[in-house]
Parts: structure tokens; C-alpha cells; sequence
């Protein structure tokens, strides 16, 4: 079952919620995947008129848009007391019925959640119009029976939504599930339960969980828990120098272990990149600075080629050292020396020397 990104929705956001969905998420299998909406702020919920929708906002998954749609207080007045939940098919150019196998069940349900059991509901037919676009359950808990269970934590409560396709329903019955601790930690850094440290960035204050980063990044072991251990849920860890869009990103990758999502387009996404691998490079996140390494490896131009070489060398970037020195070695003369008179060219030379004799030795290669 392949993770299809998380939703979240609020009282105070209606009628429109927000979404965070992760990297990979577009990617989702399109035989079988799962959703996970956030509903944030439950007691304010009551006061929610009948009749009254929140959706979620759009993701991908097997190949094609959905966004899952919640009515607080029940879509008619016969189910007013009850949550009701539905699957949308967001999207009008679908040439022909998807066929889904369809639960919904809170998100600890995990018997719900068996393969087995979603394969033996009766499919549903989706189409790109009329009322066939959405199916789902009209009374899917209602008030009383979700303030006595256990699944609202915090005022909030989260809904997960799992689909097959009908036509991947004679697959095996047993089948190991890939892992998904990365999807469960990206949650308890959404929903901020048993957070425990807080960090100031700028204006703007994160919290987290200083197990979870200390077992990631031994920079983040020595500052959370070394002799000089600082930061509390009352006393927030300072964070000088860096952008808040970079931290941000940096606790995602923590948390998931993957690429962040760019928040960035063009031109500054070289910008971006380059503050996320000396951020990661600051915290001991490799992987994190590799990935940045790769990336921007796709980025080298005659206009970015300096200052790459530069946080290369600064950062001990051996692999982007060498894509920037091996793009040097294929220009033109007149773009080499125009290169080799710019003022970022020559601090990189005479910060370090090893620089200009690599590049002679590959020029004196093409030879």
C-alpha cells in the first residue's frame, strides 16, 4: 500500500483545508495507496451548521487527482451527530469508471486497514462527472463514540483512507507491506504530538521531538542532550543563520528521510539548494548533503559555476567539485578565461590552491 501524502483540515480554515503532501507522493501506486487527513481542532467542530463541507486539498495518486471532502456535522439532517467522509474524484477528464475498493477508518484501526478485508467491499465507480465523482460514508463515527474511543488525541483525530483497484483485487491475499515508518514519523512532526524541544528561526518557531533528531544528526545529539544540553518546550534552541523555509525543510528530511519538496522556482532554486546542503552539512546530515550535491550538479552553468565551486570547496563536496570542474573542462577558451576573471574565481583560488591544478591536469587531459 503506497503512502498518497497527508491532509490537513481546521475549524478555523473552512471551507478550505490545507494539504502537505511529501516528496514521492505522486508516485503512488496506482493499484493500491492511502491517504491521511488531519483534522485539527475537533471541539470547535461541533458548532459546525449540517450540511456544511471541508475539503481537503488536491493529491496525486494512481494516476489520477483526488481530495477527500469532510462534513463536520453530517452532509443531511438525518446525520447530523456524525462525521461524514468522502473520496473525490478532482479531476473532469477521466475517459472512462475508475473502479475503487474503498475504507475509511481512523488511523490506529489497523484492522481496518487489512488488504483482505478492503478487497471484499463491494467496489465503487468513479466518474469525471456528476454524482458518481465522489463515494464515501455518510455516517462514519459519530460524535459520542469518537470522545469516548481513544482516536481523538489533543482535539485532533486523523482519517485514513485506503484504496485498490478493482482490477488489482486477485492479487495475492498475503502481501508484506513496504515500510512506512517514514509516513508515521512525518505525522507525529505534523500533528506535534509529545513534542518536546522548540526552535526559533527568524520570526518564526518550530517544535519537535529531540529523540527523533538526536538519533539523525549527531550535531543535533551533542546540542540536545550534551553537557551544554539546551532547549525546552519553555525555552526555545536559537537557530542564527539560516532561513526559515531551510529548517523547515531540514526537519522534514529528519523526519522521512527524504528529498524536501523545493519551496522555490527558477533561478532561487539554486539558492535553495545551496542554503540546504550547508545546512545539512552544518547539522552531519550526508545523505541530506548528497542529495543536495546531486541536485545541484544539474544546475552548473557559466553564470553559477563559481560560486558552486566555491560552497564545494567550503563544504568538502568532492562530487560537486569534480561536476563543476568537469563542466569547466569542455568550455570554450573565451568562457574559461571569462570565468577565471571574476572576483568569485579568484577567492576560490586563493582559498584553495588544490582548485586551479585540478583543473590544469583536466584541461591538459583534453589535450
Amino acid at each position: 500500500m503506497s503512502f498518497a501524502g497527508v491532509s490537513v483540515v481546521s475549524a478555523g480554515s473552512m471551507p478550505q483545508g490545507s494539504a502537505m503532501i511529501y516528496s514521492g507522493s505522486s508516485a503512488a501506486s496506482r493499484d493500491s495507496w492511502y491517504h491521511l487527513l488531519v483534522v485539527e481542532g475537533y471541539s470547535r467542530f461541533k458548532d459546525t451548521p449540517t450540511g456544511v463541507l471541508i475539503k481537503g486539498c488536491s493529491f496525486q495518486a494512481g494516476g489520477h487527482r483526488w481530495a477527500m471532502k469532510l462534513y463536520p456535522n453530517g452532509c443531511v439532517p438525518d446525520d447530523a451527530g456524525f462525521v461524514s467522509v468522502y473520496l473525490f474524484l478532482d479531476q473532469a477528464d477521466v475517459a472512462r469508471h475508475v473502479m475503487l475498493h474503498l475504507q475509511f477508518s481512523l488511523i490506529d484501526e489497523a484492522d481496518k486497514q487489512e488488504h483482505a478485508r478492503i478487497r471484499a467491499i463491494k467496489p465503487c465507480a468513479f466518474s469525471g462527472t456528476g454524482p458518481t465523482r465522489i463515494w464515501g460514508r455518510r455516517r462514519f463515527i459519530k460524535w459520542e463514540d469518537l470522545e469516548k474511543s481513544g482516536h481523538l488525541k489533543d482535539d485532533c483525530f486523523t482519517i485514513r483512507c485506503d484504496s485498490i483497484t478493482a482490477e488489482a483485487a486477485d492479487a495475492p491475499l498475503i502481501e508484506v507491506p513496504s515500510s512506512n515508518i517514514s509516513e508515521h514519523l512525518s505525522h507525529l512532526l505534523m500533528t506535534k504530538v509529545g513534542a518536546d524541544v522548540m526552535f526559533e528561526v527568524g520570526p518564526e518557531t518550530f517544535v519537535a521531538h529531540r529523540c527523533v533528531l538526536a538519533s539523525r544528526s549527531p550535531v543535533f545529539m551533542a546540542q540536545l542532550f550534551g553537557p551544554m544540553k539546551e532547549g525546552t518546550m519553555a525555552s526555545a534552541v536559537q537557530i542564527q543563520d539560516m532561513e526559515q523555509n531551510v529548517f523547515k525543510a531540514l526537519l522534514s528530511f529528519v523526519y522521512t528521510d527524504l528529498m524536501p519538496e523545493m519551496e522555490a522556482e527558477g533561478a532561487d532554486v539554486v539558492t535553495w539548494l545551496r542554503h540546504l546542503l550547508a545546512a545539512a552539512d552544518r547539522f552531519d546530515l550526508q545523505r541530506l548533503k548528497s542529495m543536495c550535491e546531486e541536485r545541484l550538479s544539474k544546475h552548473i552553468d557559466l553564470s553559477s559555476v563559481t560560486a558552486t565551486l566555491g560552497l564545494a570547496a567550503q563544504h568538502h563536496c568532492h562530487g560537486l567539485k569534480e561536476a563543476c570542474l568537469e563542466f569547466l573542462k569542455v568550455q570554450s577558451p573565451e568562457d574559461l578565461r571569462g570565468v577565471m576573471a571574476t572576483s568569485d574565481w579568484e577567492h576560490i583560488a586563493a582559498t584553495d590552491h588544490s582548485v586551479l591544478n585540478e583543473l590544469i591536469a583536466k584541461l591538459a587531459s583534453k589535450v
